[in-house]
């Protein structure tokens, strides 16, 4: 493999930095995956299809200028390459890449990579290092494994909007982002890591392969915990925890906070910070247990004393006291609160189009070899000529593919435009 050929990936930094992949994934949970491999230092070439590109170009408003706000925020740190798989000339691109290629992550339809003639047995018996990833909806195994994967979908399946909401008796809820898609695209990366790895010392790549299904699982350890050794299904609770209290969410005289006071120590420092000592000797809350029991009493007892000052007045006293707490934000407050500034979880970066455009910043820190969002996300068919020149394509065979149809450039697409 010489994956740190490319003058682009030569300056990549991070502890990735050589590593080359390829990715062939759309919309949400593989773009995170990709997202976390180019924010570590891997070079990643993004290939879009011909026509349209990925999806969330479309997925609009909002948009910063010509670009879709999402498309963005999902592929900075790529280069963006777009082909037409269907042609000739597509496949004999994307082999190519692949020669010269450490990992391939994929989130196409159940049987779609196949049909292509780069599902993972094709590849692995002329390319054995190649670290060959699969994201979908439900798995490569299993009587669901035909089935396309949404995120809905997974949050439903697999329990998550039965004990999500307000009330136990009321509707479904989904959670708010998309948790099943950014969970597995984060298993997928880790997956890829783990592999490449194993790699290191062997010599050998693998499939790796995770679901959405599977990623929404794992975020009900839990509520699985109280299901299988209870045999109980846990139901919503709103903001409460359920095998801890108080744990959740109240409301001061102007405002939301949270608290933590779960455990005997915080649970007692919590009450003095209340002025509410002789709730202590309670005996409807004297234990944890005790707490989980008489939660509906807990909560009416602590809202009346929370509603009695504002909320910046709790936060104090209870920070004072070593008791966990903090605001409830809106997203505009958690961008901008000092602490998601110094660690540098919004920052700029440079688009090729559009200036200096905000995202949002690397969530692992390394000491040695620390990551960068360098770039942004790219325009269509942005890096489509430099990557297949870079791969032995000349200005001749180029200009063939792109009358083929098999390729897109950026160059070509804005002459197209004026014309």
């Amino acid at each position: 493999m010489q994956s740190d050929r490319s003058q682009s990936g030569s300056r990549r930094a991070g502890p990735l930095a050589g590593l080359k992949v390829i990715d062939l994934t759309h919309v949400m949970a593989g773009p995170t995956c990709t997202l976390m491999l180019a924010d570590m230092g891997a070079d990643v070439i993004k290939i879009e299809k011909s026509p349209n590109g990925d999806d969330t170009r479309h997925s609009v408003p909002p948009k910063i200028g010509d670009e879709a706000a999402s498309f963005l925020m999902m592929n900075r740190n790529k280069r963006g390459i777009v082909l037409d798989l269907k042609t000739d000339g597509g496949k004999e691109v994307l082999r190519r890449l692949i020669a010269d290629a450490d990992v391939l992550v994929e989130n196409f339809a159940p049987g779609a990579m196949e049909r292509l003639g780069f599902g993972y047995e094709a590849l692995h018996g002329k390319f054995p290092a190649l670290i060959y990833c699969s994201l979908s909806g439900f798995g490569r195994t299993g009587p669901y494994k035909h089935r396309r994967g949404f995120d809905l979908v997974a949050q439903a399946m697999s329990g998550i909007m039965s004990f999500t909401g307000e009330r136990p008796d009321g509707p479904p809820v989904k959670c708010g982002p998309p948790l099943s898609d950014i969970t597995a695209g984060l298993l997928a990366s880790m997956g890829i890591l783990a592999a490449y790895t194993h790699r290191l010392k062997t010599g050998e790549g693998q499939w790796v392969e995770t679901s959405l299904y599977e990623a929404a699982l794992v975020q009900t350890y839990w509520q699985s915990t109280i299901a299988l050794a209870a045999g109980t299904a846990p139901r919503a609770m709103g903001s409460a925890h359920p095998l801890n209290a108080p744990y959740q969410a109240f409301e001061a005289s102007d405002d939301w906070l949270v608290v933590g006071g779960a455990n005997k120590k915080h649970w007692l420092l919590m009450l003095e910070a209340l002025g509410a000592s002789e709730l202590a000797a309670d005996p409807r809350f004297v234990t944890g247990a005790d707490r989980m029991a008489n939660l509906k009493e807990l909560e009416a007892v602590l809202s009346e004393r929370f509603r009695t000052r504002p909320r910046a007045h709790w936060l104090a006293a209870l920070d004072e006291k070593g008791v966990p707490c903090g605001p409830v934000h809106d997203m505009l407050e958690a961008l901008s609160d000092p602490q998601t500034l110094a660690r540098e979880m919004v920052v700029e970066v440079e688009h090729s189009t559009l200036g200096p455009v905000k995202t949002i910043g690397l969530p692992v820190k390394f000491s040695e070899t620390p990551g960068k969002v360098l770039s942004g996300a790219p325009v269509y068919g942005e890096h489509t000529r430099e990557v297949l020149a870079e791969h032995g394509f000349d200005d001749k065979q180029i200009e063939a593919l792109e009358k083929e149809g098999a390729i897109v450039s950026a160059s070509r697409e804005r002459s197209a435009r004026v014309a």
